[in-house]
This record gives C-alpha cells, structure tokens and sequence, in this order.
C-alpha cells in the first residue's frame, strides 16, 4: 500500500521526493537512462506520464513532450510495458500519471487491472471531477491502489473537505494557480494553503507545479512531505543529458 511505503520512508527522510517522465519522450531509452540517475539520488515515487493529445494540466515543456511521444507512436499498451519493466528493476514506487479519455478508451475495469499487473501503486488523472470517479476510486482501493487527488489554493474550504474524503495515499497540494513548469513563489501564500488543507486530511501532502531549487526543497520539508519535480528535470535532461539532470539533482537534493 502507497500509504504504508510513504510512512516508512518518512521515518528516515523529510521530505520525500517525487519525479516526473513522459513515457517515451525523447525515448524509452532515455526514460531508463533518466530513471537510472532518479534511483542514484534516491528518489521514492515517480509519476509516469501516458502520453495525451491534450494534456490540460501541464505546461508547454510537457504539451511537447506529450506530443512528440504520440509523433512516435508511443501507446497505452508501450506504457504499461514500461512501467512492469521499471518495477522490475528499481526500488521506487511508480504511479500512472495521465488523462481520463486513456481510461475511458479502455474501460475502468480493464485499466485497474492492467496498473495492478504493471506493478503501480496508484494514479493521478487531474481531468477527472472527484463527483465522477466513484466507481474508479471504489475499484482502484478493492484492488490496493490509491487514487490521487488534487487541492488547489482557488478551492472553498468545503471543497477541501470534499476532495479530502476521496483521496488515497497521500494529497497533491497544487502550488499555484495555472499549469505546470512555472516558477513559484514558495512563501506565506502556500504556506497558508498548506495548513488549510492540513484542517481536512491526514495524508501527507505532496507539493508540485515549480519546485526547482534548494529552497523550495528546504520549504517543502518545512511544510509538507513530497516535493514533487517534474519541468525542471525533463529541461535539465534535453539541455545535458546525463550530465545535465546528474548536476540537476545534485545541486537541488545533496
């Protein structure tokens, strides 16, 4: 279970870190070869991201990625192969990154199925309404997979509330407002945010959209539990390659 992994890596790491990969984008290769330099640095949960056409929550750094991916043919069934390949040989968890008409195409209980098989612990599908996923959610906890939901700093207290009954393994705090790729200003505003959504879970909260520094870093441990980093480490890597994200994580976790 999510929920259990999180808990135990916290005992010896504040905060956890979670990374980002296009599935394909620029390669399968490259994927393996990114992924390889995540477990040196001792990552605890990649999203692996099923390339869409109409990636709506990411920002332009994604959208292309997204589409050069599809440009090569990269499908639904590739990503499941990859991601049973990527469970066989790292230590990390991995969680299905993506957008509802991947599942929808598939049907609900055929997706779940196939996560299981691949080896996920999870899903994050920030397209899909939490009034509109109880049977996916109700199917993902039957079979130990966690559906990940999303607080934002624009929702109503009662909306927390809401988001918070629904969610499994841990709660993806939305830093700012907009898509993802963006610097953020990590200060009293999310802060403030933070401890709103700490009123309503109990989850650890997973901070994303910007975190590329140090800082952000040292303020995600301050305040939450998950830094998640994603645009900074795919421009890291198309600008060097290994030694790009090598110095990347270097630089941002040591």
């Amino acid at each position: 279970m999510l929920a259990d992994y999180i808990k135990e890596r916290k005992k010896t790491k504040s905060p956890l870190v979670m990374t980002h990969v296009v599935c394909g984008y620029p390669s399968f290769e490259d994927n393996l070869k990114e992924l390889e330099i995540m477990q040196k640095f001792d990552v605890d949960l990649v999203e692996l991201q099923f390339p869409f056409s109409e990636p709506s929550a990411d920002g332009p750094t994604f959208v292309r990625a997204n589409q050069l991916a599809i440009e090569q043919g990269v499908g639904v069934d590739d990503c499941f192969e990859f991601m049973h390949k990527v469970n066989e040989r790292f230590s990390f968890k991995t969680l299905m990154m993506g957008y509802y008409n991947t599942v929808f195409k598939m049907g609900e209980t055929q997706y779940l199925e196939r996560l299981q098989q691949a080896g996920g612990v999870g899903f994050i599908v920030p397209d899909l309404p939490i009034e509109e996923a109880g049977k996916l959610f109700e199917g993902a906890r039957q079979r130990g997979l966690s559906p990940i939901v999303f607080m934002t700093p624009t929702s109503r207290d009662e909306r927390l509330q809401e988001i918070a009954k629904a969610a499994e393994g841990f709660i993806y705090a939305v830093a700012r407002r907009g898509v993802t790729g963006a610097v953020t200003n990590m200060g009293e505003d999310l802060s403030s945010f933070l401890q709103r959504c700490r009123q309503y879970t109990d989850l650890p909260l997973a901070v994303g959209f910007g975190v590329c520094s140090p800082e952000d870093i040292k303020f995600i441990g301050d305040h939450a539990d998950i830094a998640i980093i994603g645009t900074a480490a795919l421009k890291a890597w198309e600008n060097g390659r290994e030694q790009g994200l090598n110095s990347f994580f270097s630089g941002l976790l040591e």
